[in-house]
């Protein structure tokens, strides 16, 4: 598993706990570091109508934080009216969710990318259709799990619930990322990170502090940026992932990085032949 396509499937613990800011800001930082990371989110529910279009609020701003060039019908297939599982949402719609298509979806963006960010909905049992989870979207995607959890109190059993059912499956677990979205205050939040390296193997990726008031907005982008950057090993995931084979900046960002090294190259010749000019002046 995991062997062919370098990406990750973030999951949850639940739904609400900072998926899409973990996958929004991994997104922007891979982006930051060179790399062109392609974003799919293959079911969203919620999804407001506007000029008679579904509009998935959290798939568009992982296409903008991606800066990805795909349609949005192509990053979120299935867009949804209710906030419900997507089974539930589905059926609500008389939609049928097909699995080959998100499969479909999911291999072209994958194959014009060096590396894949899939955001899942709620949990891993959350219903995809009537025979269909999460956790079976895992193993047709092949991708490790990056698990967001909260810092809460509950964090441990639901995280080391989590995590013992994806082993069951054997679907590998590249690490779990704390969030703390509501300004948690109770004294677990300080003990849950070293309890939970007690209990599992599987690294502690991150651990994100409060962030009250941060939307997934293009005016928070930068913000969110920042606090992956900040509080999630970023460099770590991608050592994790070059596992798989080498991740490779692309070819825009090497020629960017030469005009910014010519650039500066060119001040410091104008500085330095200033000094000299100003020696000679002396």
């Amino acid at each position: 598993m995991a062997g062919e396509r370098k990406g990750l499937f973030i999951t949850g613990t639940d739904t609400g706990v900072g998926k899409t800011l973990v996958t929004a800001g991994l997104a922007r930082c891979l982006r930051d570091r060179g790399f062109a990371p392609g974003v799919i989110k293959p079911v969203e529910t919620g999804c407001a109508l506007r000029n008679g279009k579904r509009i998935p609020r959290d798939g568009s701003f992982l296409k903008h934080m991606a800066g990805a060039t795909e349609p949005i019908e192509e990053i979120v297939p299935y867009r949804l009216a209710a906030p419900l599982a997507p089974q539930v949402a589905a059926e609500r719609e008389g939609v049928r969710i097909q699995t080959r298509r998100l499969q479909s979806a999911f291999r072209a963006i994958s194959s014009r990318h060096p590396f894949i960010l899939v955001e899942g909905a709620g949990g891993i049992l959350v219903p995809v259709t009537r025979r269909t989870t999460m956790v079976d979207l895992m193993k047709q995607f092949e991708l490790p799990v990056l698990l967001v959890s909260r810092i809460g109190l509950g964090t441990l059993n639901h995280t080391l619930l989590t995590l013992y059912y994806l082993a069951q499956h054997r679907i590998p677990v590249a690490g779990v990322v704390l969030n703390d979205p509501d300004g948690c205050r109770d004294l677990s939040a300080r003990s849950n990170p070293a309890t939970l390296e007690q209990w599992t193997s599987v690294p502690l990726l991150g651990n994100i502090p409060c962030h009250k008031g941060t939307r997934m907005t293009r005016g928070c982008a930068d913000e969110i940026a920042r606090r992956v950057d900040r509080y999630v090993d970023v460099d770590g995931i991608i050592r994790r992932m070059s596992r798989f084979g080498p991740l490779v900046p692309n070819e825009a960002f090497h020629r960017k990085r030469l005009e910014e090294l010519k650039d500066l190259k060119g001040k410091i010749d104008i500085q330095v032949d200033l000094k000299r000019s100003r020696r000679r002046s002396g």
